[in-house]
C-alpha cells in the first residue's frame, strides 16, 4: 500500500493537508525540556496515569522523559518500561549483551570491540538516530535509554522532534524534502574486517513514512552527521538540504532540548536524533545508561514476536 496515495500532511502535493497538521503540531509541542519530563514511582511498574502520561507527551513530541527514584542496576528495566508502552520487538546488536541490552559506558577494555566504537568512549557523538546503517526492512523505531550512573562532568544529551526538522526543512525548500525523501538519498558504505564484508553497503532515505496510530501517518527519520563512513546522493537538492540540517542542527534553538539525565531517569522515544556531548568520569562510580532498540513506535500495539538476529553497527572511531 502506498501510504502517500491518500490524505497526508508528508505528501508534497497535498500542501493542505501539510499546513493543517504543521498548524496542530506547532500548537501543542513543548516549549521546554521541563515540558518533557514526567515523573513515575518505578519505570518497571507504571500505574494507568503514569503510563497515559507517558504515552501523551510523546505523541506530541515523539520523546519523552521520566524521572524516578529508581537507582538499581536492573537490566531489565528498559524492557519491562516498553512493554507497556508499546515496544515489543527488541532489536539486538553484536555489541549488546545476550538480552538485547546495551550497557552504555566507557570500555576499559584496549584493544576489545566495544572500545573501538564512539558509544563506549567518552568522546562525542553528533547528530545522528540509531540504526541509521540498518536495512528499511529494519529500521529501529523507538528506544528506551535509562540512566544507572551519571558522569562526573559533561554527558549532556541534545534531543529534537523529527517532526520539527521537517517542518524546518520543507519550510525552507519542499525540494531538499523530496531530496532526502529519495531511496538512495544517504548510503553508508560497507564495513569491511579481517574476515570480508563485516557490513554490505545500505542505501536509504533520510525520511519516510510509516502508519501511524488510528489509520494516520507518521514520520520516520534515519540521519547522521557523520562526515566519514557515509556517502550523499551527489545531486544539488541534496547537498542543500544537508548543509541547511547541519547547520539548524548546530544552533540554539529553543526546540532543540539539552539535559543531563540523572541516576532513575530516562529517555524514551521514537528514534528521535541525538546527540551527546563529552564527559569526565568519576572513577568511583562511572556513567552507566542502558539501551533498548525496537522495531516498534511507542503505543504500537502488540505484534507477533519472531526472532531478531544481531547485527553489525558502524559507529567507529574513524
Amino acid at each position: 500500500m502506498n501510504l502517500l496515495a491518500v490524505t497526508s500532511p508528508f505528501d508534497l502535493d497535498q500542501p493542505q493537508a501539510y499546513a493543517q497538521w504543521r498548524a496542530a503540531k506547532l500548537a501543542t509541542q513543548p516549549t521546554c525540556v521541563e515540558d518533557l519530563i514526567v515523573d513515575v514511582a518505578d519505570p518497571r511498574r507504571l500505574s494507568d496515569d503514569e503510563r497515559s502520561a507517558l504515552l501523551h507527551t510523546c505523541a506530541l513530541a515523539n520523546m519523552v522523559v521520566y524521572r524516578s527514584p529508581v537507582v538499581d542496576e536492573d537490566k531489565s528495566l528498559p524492557r519491562l518500561l516498553g512493554a507497556q508502552l508499546g515496544l515489543h520487538r527488541l532489536d539486538a546488536n553484536w555489541l549488546a549483551d545476550e538480552d538485547g541490552i546495551s550497557p552504555i559506558a566507557v570500555s576499559t577494555q584496549r584493544p576489545g570491540a566495544r572500545a573501538d566504537f564512539i558509544p563506549y568512549t567518552d568522546k562525542p557523538i553528533r547528530w545522528h538516530t540509531d540504526g541509521y546503517y540498518h536495512p528499511q526492512s529494519r529500521r529501529i523505531e523507538g528506544m528506551v535509554l535509562h540512566c544507572v550512573r551519571a558522569a562526573g562532568v559533561g554527558g549532556i544529551s541534545g534531543l529534537v522532534d523529527h517532526d520539527r526538522v521537517y517542518i524546518a526543512l520543507r519550510d525552507a525548500n519542499p525540494a531538499w524534502v523530496r531530496a532526502l525523501m529519495a531511496p538512495d538519498a544517504m548510503t553508508i558504505p560497507e564495513r569491511a574486517d579481517d574476515h570480508g564484508v563485516a557490513r554490505p553497503a545500505q542505501s536509504g532515505p533520510v525520511f519516510s513514512v510509516l502508519p501511524g496510530l488510528g489509520g494516520g501517518h507518521a514520520l520516520h527519520m534515519r540521519y547522521t552527521a557523520r562526515t566519514r563512513s557515509i556517502a550523499w546522493k551527489d545531486e544539488p537538492d541534496t547537498r542543500a538540504a544537508v548543509a541547511f540540517l547541519e547547520q539548524w542542527l548546530s544552533s540554539d534553538a529553543p526546540w532543540i532540548f539539552r539535559l543531563r539525565l540523572q541516576p532513575g531517569m530516562g529517555l524514551v522515544c521514537n528514534n528521535v536524533p541525538h546527540e551527546r556531548s563529552a564527559f569526565t568520569d568519576d572513577p568511583q562510580c562511572p556513567r552507566l545508561l542502558y539501551r533498548a532498540r525496537f522495531l516498534d513506535r511507542v503505543g504500537a500495539p502488540p505484534v507477533p514476536h519472531r526472532p531478531v538476529p544481531r547485527v553489525d553497527q558502524p559507529e567507529l572511531l574513524v
